[in-house]
């Protein structure tokens, strides 16, 4: 079992941030080009959500914008958050928290 601070298990989880971006119609091509970035961990899409989430690094937001702009990719909405602790609790064991 592990016990420690909020940023400790977040530590330990090894995500940074996550940059959620609202797109329509990206194509598995950039998708992939996207998983490959520096300090990328992993790329969902669904539903015209982007999700990525990074280990590590900063101005990942600025350079996610910096990437889709270069890509003249048009999206509707780009924000960046700190995993919470559902994302971590799913990072270490595989399971969603419940309440």
């Amino acid at each position: 079992m592990q016990i420690g601070t909020t940023d400790e298990l977040k530590e330990l989880a090894k995500i940074e941030e996550k940059v959620t971006v609202e797109v329509n119609n990206l194509d598995s091509e950039l998708i992939q080009k996207i998983r490959e970035l520096k300090n990328v961990d992993n790329v969902t899409y669904s539903n015209n959500i982007l999700l990525i989430t990074y280990k590590k690094g900063k101005n990942n937001l600025v350079d996610m914008i910096d990437y889709l702009k270069k890509e003249s990719i048009n999206y509707n909405k780009i924000y960046s958050e700190r995993p919470t602790l559902n994302d971590v609790f799913l990072e270490l064991t595989g399971k969603e928290l419940r309440d």
